[in-house]
């Protein structure tokens, strides 16, 4: 039994080249770091960089779509997987930031007797003995609804304890 093949139907082709366009437009997003770490050829990285310039509308317009044609010229694997790793970044970034919230927000509400599952949870690389009295601190701070300095420290070194018992 053989097997035809068969082309994809114009609807395909124009979710194909719509999807090519977006991925090229997220290209616009990325940093001068990001950007310079991907393999892409030299006309693709200068629509790219004049599409960053480029203030009006219509124009703006116009450099996405030639942007999303050169797309369409390329492999656009590796620009994809970059994209999902920048968006997995953020994403673990985003979860160990709401991880330290809550962690401070628990050490105001409860105080010291907190700050025994959060050893318990940062493992030996984490040492709160330092945190007691920030904890105070920021606890008072919350009961005077004074400016939250202390709040502010406590969140600041929570961050430092966290990576470095995760070794980032």
């Amino acid at each position: 039994m053989t097997e035809e093949f068969e082309p994809p139907s114009k609807s395909e082709r124009k979710r194909q080249s719509t999807e090519l366009q977006d991925l090229g437009e997220a290209l616009i997003g990325l940093s001068q770091a990001e950007l310079d770490a991907l393999p892409l050829p030299e006309s693709l990285r200068d629509a790219v960089m004049l599409a960053r310039r480029i203030t009006a509308h219509g124009g703006l317009y116009r450099q996405k779509q030639y942007i999303g044609k050169l797309m369409r010229k390329i492999d656009a694997e590796p620009i994809r997987d970059a994209l999902e790793a920048r968006k997995e970044r953020e994403r673990v970034a985003a979860a160990r930031f709401r991880r330290i919230e809550q962690w401070r927000d628990r050490l105001i509400r409860e105080g010291v007797p907190a700050l025994e599952p959060l050893q318990q949870e940062l493992g030996e690389r984490g040492d709160t003995s330092s945190l007691g009295d920030l904890v105070d601190q920021a606890r008072t701070e919350v009961q005077l609804k004074s400016a939250p300095h202390a709040s502010r420290e406590l969140f600041r070194t929570l961050k430092e304890l966290f990576e470095r018992a995760q070794g980032s």
